[in-house]
């Protein structure tokens, strides 16, 4: 008898490329079978803010404080060992941290322990169309990360195309095709992409991992209170371009609930809640001092 083996997606991309959209698609599409469906999501944070999009039904392990290419890969290891005895699903998502090389994710889950469990489906990369065109505003060692996960992908989605003019959609679609001509790529927005067409991935694991020391930090911040909204976005304006993503959930003066919070690119997004959550703030960025973030969170809560 032939052993059933758990499909595996890599979701990878650089922060607030439009992953989360990507699982959220995914796991709508899987609420129509019958099947076990299970999520790995990777923050580099201590507070997982992207686990809210997971249903319930779905089993959810949360690797916090690192990348899974590094400093949790033993911990990776023993959760996906725990989910295949123990939960036995029929397909895992893994949803990686922005900061993570994909190919070396890849490594991570390709154990000796249950390498002959997995039908390893394929690393699928997102791309914020708007980043990339901006991409040489990042420091070199960013640079590259972006280009390694374009790269090692089995299937491109380039969002935020919205945002772009047609000549800007082209010049994109060319670079990014002439970094990976094996890979399709589709250009989007908000991960709109055809399930099925992803379904049909099969990868091929001759790849070169090659590791980059990246200085990316992170910072949570729990408020206390209810902010005012004007100072919130008088304090977005002022931060450091090295500060790449901010998510979690905010509540304003002139709210009874909360907002969830993303800030990706210099972009603000809020999304009304419709219960009370714990007010944690997760920064991500490059070479930031904390310190004075934090003083100005403070300062908005006086």
């Amino acid at each position: 008898m032939t052993l059933k083996k758990t499909e595996v997606y890599i979701l990878s991309g650089f922060l607030g490329s439009g992953k989360t959209s990507l699982l959220k698609r995914f796991l709508e599409d899987e609420r129509k079978s019958a099947r076990k469906v299970a999520v790995m999501m990777n923050e580099l944070g201590k507070v997982s803010i992207d686990s809210d999009a997971v249903d319930e039904d779905v089993s959810l392990k949360e690797l916090l404080g690192g990348c899974i290419c590094c400093s949790i890969q033993d911990k990776l290891e023993a959760q996906l060992q725990g989910l295949l005895v123990e939960e036995k699903p029929d397909v895992i998502y893994i949803e990686t941290t922005g900061a993570a090389h994909p190919v070396e994710v890849l490594d991570a889950i390709l154990s000796p322990l249950f390498a002959d469990q997995l039908n390893i489906k394929g690393i699928i990369t997102t791309v914020d169309g708007t980043r990339w065109k901006d991409r040489k505003s990042l420091s070199p060692q960013l640079q590259q990360l972006v280009l390694e996960q374009v790269r090692h992908a089995d299937f491109i989605i380039i969002n935020k195309m919205k945002d772009l003019k047609e000549q800007e959609q082209a010049a994109i679609s060319f670079e990014i095709q002439a970094i990976n001509q094996t890979a399709k790529c589709l250009l989007t927005n908000y991960s709109q992409v055809s399930i099925e067409q992803l379904r049909g991935l099969s990868v091929s694991f001759e790849k070169a991992s090659q590791r980059i020391d990246l200085n990316l930090s992170t910072f949570v911040y729990q408020f206390k209170t209810a902010i005012n909204h004007t100072a919130f976005e008088e304090f977005l304006k002022v931060l450091p371009d090295t500060i790449y993503r901010i998510k979690g959930y905010v509540k304003f003066d002139s709210s009874a609930l909360p907002f969830l919070f993303q800030f990706s690119y210099g972009m603000p997004l809020y999304i009304k809640e419709e219960m009370n959550l714990p007010l944690n703030l997760v920064f991500i960025g490059e070479n930031i001092d904390w310190n004075r973030i934090e003083e100005q969170l403070g300062n908005l809560e006086k």
